[in-house]
């Protein structure tokens, strides 16, 4: 068995897909999910490799994935030692394989030295990141030489923030001309017949981000200002805050997500590129899917909203937001939060985090509300400028953490695995701009994330 590891662990192939963190909370079971699609007839997968800082733990990963997932233990998965605190491993494990999947969060404290080792290696990278000052940060540093490089960087590849993005995009293309939407509401809803238990790691990303709310100010004001799209009719009203959306049966109250920045950030992009990004080595035929595909996203104002079936759980969202902060401005707060997670989020997250009952009891909702107009003109006309029109539609599917986000991560891997002449070069990009004119939402629906039309309606003034 120990000759066996060893040769795991020295195996120096050139792989398809390498997970970075393999062995912690989220990256135990987005191996797992990777298994589904190794070495199987239709998959691009066929080489893959674990990395991270203990070789041992990995190994554990394996079995365990592997049992979870009903198979014998891949002889075929392979084991690299390396360390985010260590350039030169990390850019000898990009030198070995086409794509990074990376698990290492807080990705403020630990992404950077994996997203530059990609740059540099000029290999690809996808991660699960939900932290906007990351993501805005990346871009910033690092979109030009990834052009130059061919290296394509992708955050947010998990539940941040791909049901959002594809939702809002999903929603758009119901609005057939001459219909146009104005604002796009999405209400999420997190659903279990067990008590929700979040990942401790999502939680220090949103005690960490509200440490660093200046930084990401600053960072946007050093920036040149990226374009607004331009939205039929006036921009939604603030509203009260907490709402009462009785269409979809939830109490609600924004949601202080990345999912609203991701999807702003391909808006914006798409404003510049109103045809998308073009491939590396596209096909007539595909340059011409990529653009009738965009002609049929509509632009729209979006935001988000976390809800209950009760007010008093609207209440508890409150409450975990307020104690988040303003005990997140301050050292002394922060070392109470992450000291004492359970407490302050009314066991809402806990250090070991979830057990597998209840990440295989939860499951996901997102309602995506939207209003505009039957006709686009009617946006321009005095005196009716009120939407006219109601579209819902809904994302639906597992838990988000633990299961919906690694089954999202894996299909955009495959997708890039299998489809890269037909994205872009290189660069740094939200995942909407990217992924949106390819086969991903079908993907996800052969994989449990379902898409629905709820309803179409006229509004009385």
């Amino acid at each position: 068995m120990e000759e066996e590891q060893q040769q795991q662990v020295e195996n120096p192939s050139y792989y398809d897909l390498v997970i970075l963190g393999a062995s912690g909370f989220t990256g135990k079971y987005v191996v797992r999910e990777a298994l589904k699609f190794l070495n199987t007839s239709s998959s691009p997968l066929k080489t893959l490799a674990l990395a991270g800082r203990n070789p041992a733990k990995l190994s554990e990963t394996i079995k365990w994935a592997s049992s979870n997932s009903h198979s014998s233990i891949p002889h075929s998965i392979s084991i690299i030692k390396a360390d985010v605190s260590d350039p030169s491993s990390l850019r000898d494990l990009c030198s070995k394989t086409k794509l990074i999947l990376n698990c290492v969060g807080p990705f403020r404290l630990y992404g950077e030295p994996v997203v530059s080792a990609c740059v540099e290696m000029g290999c690809d990278y996808l991660d699960i990141c939900g932290e906007p000052e990351f993501m805005e940060k990346m871009e910033a540093i690092y979109h030009e030489k990834a052009v130059e490089r061919g290296s394509l960087v992708i955050s947010a590849c998990g539940f941040d923030s791909v049901p959002a993005e594809m939702g809002l995009m999903f929603n758009s293309r119901q609005w057939v001309s001459p219909a146009a939407p104005n604002r796009v509401e999405a209400y999420l809803s997190l659903e279990s017949d067990k008590r929700i238990v979040g990942n401790f790691g999502t939680f220090e990303s949103a005690v960490l981000g509200v440490a660093n709310m200046e930084k990401l100010q600053e960072l946007r004001k050093s920036r040149p200002r990226r374009a607004r799209p331009v939205i039929p009719g006036p921009p939604p009203a603030k509203g009260s805050l907490i709402e009462h959306q009785k269409k979809v049966g939830l109490w609600a109250v924004k949601l202080p997500s990345a999912d609203s920045i991701v999807v702003r950030r391909t808006l914006s992009t798409l404003k510049e590129n109103p045809h998308g990004l073009p491939g590396v080595n596209e096909s007539a035929e595909q340059i011409e899917k990529r653009r009738n595909f965009w002609l049929t996203v509509k632009l729209a104002h979006f935001g988000v909203k976390i809800g209950s079936k009760s007010i008093f759980g609207v209440y508890g969202f409150i409450i975990v937001g307020m104690f988040i902060g303003l005990l997140g401005r301050t050292g002394f707060g922060r070392w109470l939060l992450l000291k004492f997670p359970s407490i302050f989020t009314l066991g809402g997250f806990r250090k070991k985090g979830p057990t597998e009952e209840e990440v295989e009891s939860a499951s996901f909702k997102m309602w995506f509300v939207g209003q505009g107009y039957s006709d686009e003109s009617l946006a321009s006309q005095e005196g009716n400028r009120k939407p006219d029109t109601e579209i819902i539609t809904r994302v639906m599917g597992p838990e988000i953490g633990y299961l919906t986000t690694p089954i999202i991560l894996l299909q955009c891997a495959l997708i890039v695995l299998n489809q890269r002449e037909h994205l872009p070069k290189g660069g740094v990009f939200p995942p909407g701009i990217v992924f949106g004119p390819t086969d991903l939402q079908e993907r996800l629906q052969q994989n449990g994330i379902s898409f629905d039309v709820i309803s179409r309606n006229a509004l009385s003034d």
